[in-house]
């Protein structure tokens, strides 16, 4: 690394860059939301092919959305809701007050 300050002075570089703090913002929002069903499916103890089936997805889908790598469509997280029997809540709240 030429310039110096290790991982944390990179990633605040890369963070001023433009877009990046919105990239990685989405980036934590589809790892959360991920989590969150991953949590769901296994109180159910479900396996991704059966929370697939239910929910009208493929196991491949589930997968991918459960490690992060996709951000869901509303409709997409309605029918996830529908199949783990939860309410969906979506919302806003002032930045800053995320946790």
């Amino acid at each position: 690394m030429a310039e110096g300050g290790g991982w944390a002075a990179m990633r605040e570089r890369r963070l001023a860059e433009p877009g990046a703090a919105e990239a990685y913002d989405a980036a934590r929002l589809a790892f959360e939301l991920g989590r969150s069903v991953r949590e769901l499916r296994e109180r159910q103890g479900w396996s991704q092919a059966q929370l697939a089936k239910r929910s009208g997805m493929t196991q491949s889908a589930v997968a991918r959305f459960e490690a992060g790598g996709t951000v869901p469509t509303l409709p997409v997280l309605e029918r996830l809701a529908a199949a783990l029997d939860v309410s969906l809540k979506v919302g806003f709240e002032p930045r800053g007050h995320a946790a």
